[in-house]
């Protein structure tokens, strides 16, 4: 006792008196000052890896660096220091996981605030980590046949009553065509719709097989509107008995089958192949079978259409959007994409990219997202309402400053010469009347 009493006395005396209280209380603010600055340090190396957008950015104490508050497109603010760290070594999963959990919060619009970051990192040549050590972390979830189901489910067969509340009343959940910009979204999708008809150039009598059909309204479309017969292919459960009840409603079951099925189960001989938005989810890996599965299904003058979210060079998708939002994504670029038809047999007609699109289509699917989100947040909670905000945000961002593509590809079999003489056919001839 003695000896510990001799140590605290050794201790020198501080100015007011206080001998060790006083001395380690100033270690530990020096330790928590040396934080902050290399805290502050990591914040503004951050913006500067990015290409120094016109964004601010603001840590939990209130320090900012970056565009001023009165000149920056908007603001994003890190909730603690964790996050920080988080956010500095895995951006591109991270970013959207601390959004999504109120760690990070934006204050301005989201979708020009991810644009803006997005035209940045392109003119910086940013790239978080290199493609090969990118495809060894984040590797998209297969979509072999036992697996593709599974990864559907946890984005579309979350409830019908959910996408209700903010697609058309067609639920179509691909990209509109806006003949003019002004048009709204409903009148939109059945533009798209007749867009692909006259692409596929359906004409009474003909048979249509449709790979991935969502909830069923092209089908119905073309059925309706165009005089085929239509089998229609897709795995999520809760879309098929949707379309089938629809299709009942409609007097429209004797045209058009729905089959709970992938579209590696496609059998029988069609005119016309279409495939509206499933190429994203078949995996680069699987495209041999899907190549396969057009082969066998077209009759010897048959065409058909591919219509798909794609890039302008092969990439990963975003790690937070295929663990969050669609397992197992991957968009193609217009080079993997031709793999389809090279090696089968088929004749490239027409490439059409709807890239500014699919930003308008989104932009109005936000605007209605917002106007439902209370109700959202009663059905799922805040998390989800962040995630789904900041994933369609992210979306018009990615197509508006094109990190994404969306491109319709029509074909036929090598050699047919059923095939349109000149593209004057898409705009002469008239639109549906519903």
């Amino acid at each position: 006792m003695n000896g510990d009493k001799e140590k605290l006395l050794s201790v020198p005396a501080s100015p007011n008196g206080h001998r060790g209280i006083e001395q380690s209380g100033a270690s530990a603010a020096s330790t928590r000052t040396t934080a902050l600055a290399h805290e502050r340090w990591i914040a503004r190396m951050m913006l500067d890896a990015l290409g120094a957008p016109p964004i601010r950015l603001v840590l939990w104490d209130g320090w900012g660096t970056g565009g001023e508050p009165g000149e920056a497109v908007a603001t994003a603010t890190i909730g603690d220091r964790w996050a920080l760290y988080k956010l500095a070594l895995n951006p591109e999963l991270q970013f959207g996981e601390l959004v999504a959990q109120g760690r990070v919060r934006i204050d301005g619009d989201l979708a020009c605030f991810l644009e803006t970051v997005n035209r940045a990192k392109a003119r910086a040549g940013f790239q978080y980590l290199p493609q090969r050590v990118l495809g060894w972390l984040y590797r998209p979830r297969s979509n072999a046949l036992g697996k593709s189901r599974q990864n559907i489910y946890q984005h579309y067969d979350i409830g019908n009553d959910f996408y209700e509340l903010w697609l058309d009343r067609e639920l179509v959940y691909t990209c509109a065509y806006f003949p003019t910009p002004e048009l709204d979204l409903e009148r939109a999708q059945l533009a798209k719709m007749d867009h692909v008809c006259l692409k596929a150039g359906l004409k009474p009598g003909d048979t249509v097989v449709e790979a991935g059909c969502g909830w069923g309204a092209l089908a119905r479309h073309m059925a309706r509107d165009y005089g085929v017969k239509v089998k229609a292919y897709n795995i999520s459960h809760e879309q098929i008995e949707y379309a089938r009840e629809r299709a009942r409603r409609e007097g429209l079951d004797d045209r058009v089958e729905y089959v709970e099925g992938d579209y590696r189960e496609i059998s029988g001989r069609f005119d016309a192949f279409v495939s509206v938005g499933m190429l994203e989810h078949v995996g680069f890996e699987n495209f041999p079978e899907l190549a396969s599965v057009m082969q066998r299904s077209l009759k010897p003058d048959g065409r058909g259409l591919i219509h798909s979210i794609g890039r302008d060079k092969p990439a990963l998708m975003n790690p937070w959007i295929e663990r969050r939002i669609f397992p197992g994504a991957y968009p193609p670029s217009l080079s993997e994409m031709l793999t389809l038809f090279e090696p089968s047999g088929f004749s490239v007609l027409d490439v059409e990219n709807l890239r500014l699109h699919y930003a308008k289509t989104l932009q109005h699917w936000l605007q209605r997202y917002e106007s439902a989100v209370d109700q959202v947040n009663e059905m799922f909670g805040a998390e989800f309402v962040r995630t789904w905000r900041l994933y369609l945000a992210g979306s018009i961002a990615a197509f508006a400053s094109g990190d994404l593509q969306l491109f319709q590809v029509t074909f036929a079999r090598h050699g047919s010469n059923q095939v349109p003489w000149t593209r004057q056919y898409l705009y002469s001839e008239p639109r549906s009347p519903h």
